[in-house]
């Protein structure tokens, strides 16, 4: 029998502390939910599964566009490979799974620049974060959907998820207050740090978000795929709910994104992984058995890591010609340090 995701509390400890999941519970719940996983595949509905992860597959497609989109309108006279845009991006998605706090987003950074000639980090960091502006939007609508469900935890309940990271930050609101916080300010500092020591720091920015200043190309470049990449990946999670048996609907489907949303808000483990299983389990408890349910929480996961993961690693191999993730990252580390030299360079000679 798998573990219930409401831990109950003795009134005496939940005087004195919020009901936090231990890492080792958060642990226990996902292994007891992968051998529900691995004990029922044969249950799985293989053919609904593929076209799930096919038309996942459209959505990092369609989002790789709007990405691509974002590049061109920044760099109008370079040429730029789609395909080598789409590869570092399904390379960045296939790492995170398996990377905690989003350690993916560096190999995107690093194969996007490196596939145009004469591009800043700076202008490729800001081009790339173009995306965040729908995505705000996006996810905001799909959050306040979620929370007007009965099924779905509100944010006064994720203390007693069983998932620690979630559950920890939900009951220390002052600590994850203070973590926000800390993380703003040393944003804003590396901001002052980075204009202070490159001139053109801030001409790169602006030039990164150039798509921004033209409303026709954002909406058609950028808002029009990136919904469209919403709507694929929408399908996708209902066709995953009809390969696990509990039943695709509009409405199942949107509450699972909606809890990839508040996964993605706490990148501590790989792929959300304990965030995404706790939520599920909740939110799908009267739709099928606790062992069904169980599964899908981190079959569904298993299932897009690993198809991301091949194809990120294909990327890497075939587009980029890279034997491993790790020789992507020594690349970058040298490619670094000759623009800090080349940067120095051109300040001394300015001097």
């Amino acid at each position: 029998m798998l573990r219930p995701m409401l831990l109950a509390d003795s009134p005496a400890l939940s005087q004195m502390v919020p009901p936090l999941a231990s890492v080792a519970d958060t642990v226990r719940a996902f292994t007891d939910a992968a051998s529900a996983f691995f004990a029922s595949l044969a249950r799985v509905r293989l053919s609904d599964l593929g076209l799930a992860l096919a038309v996942f597959g459209v959505y990092l497609l369609l989002r790789a566009r709007a990405t691509f989109n974002a590049l061109r309108s920044a760099l109008p006279d370079r040429p730029i490979a789609f395909r080598r845009v789409w590869g570092a991006y399904v390379a960045a998605y296939g790492l995170n799974g398996v990377v905690p706090a989003g350690g993916g987003s560096v190999v995107q950074l690093v194969l996007t620049r490196a596939s145009i000639a004469g591009a800043s980090y700076p202008m490729v960091t800001a081009a790339l974060c173009v995306v965040l502006v729908f995505d705000s939007v996006a996810c905001a609508a799909f959050l306040i959907y979620a929370f007007t469900q009965d099924v779905f935890p509100r944010p006064a309940d994720f203390a007693s998820l069983n998932s620690f990271d979630i559950s920890f930050f939900a009951g220390h609101f002052g600590l994850t207050l203070f973590v926000i916080t800390a993380g703003t300010v040393a944003a804003l500092t590396l901001y002052a740090w980075a204009s202070a020591h490159y001139a053109r720091f801030g001409d790169d920015l602006r030039q990164g978000i150039a798509i921004l200043r033209d409303r026709r190309r954002y909406l058609l470049g950028m808002a029009l795929p990136q919904a469209a990449a919403y709507v694929s990946r929408i399908g996708a999670y209902w066709l995953m709910l009809d390969a696990f048996r509990i039943g695709g609907s509009l409405r199942g489907a949107v509450l699972v994104l909606a809890v990839q949303v508040i996964a993605a808000m706490v990148p501590f483990t790989p792929g959300g992984a304990g965030v995404v299983q706790a939520l599920l389990v909740v939110v799908f408890a009267g739709a099928a058995s606790e062992d069904t349910v169980a599964a899908f929480s981190v079959g569904q996961q298993i299932a897009v890591v690993a198809f991301t993961l091949a194809l990120g690693f294909a990327a890497i191999v075939l587009i980029f010609r890279y034997r491993s993730f790790r020789a992507v990252l020594r690349d970058s580390r040298a490619t670094r340090a000759a623009d800090k030299a080349q940067e120095a360079l051109r300040g001394s000679t300015a001097l």
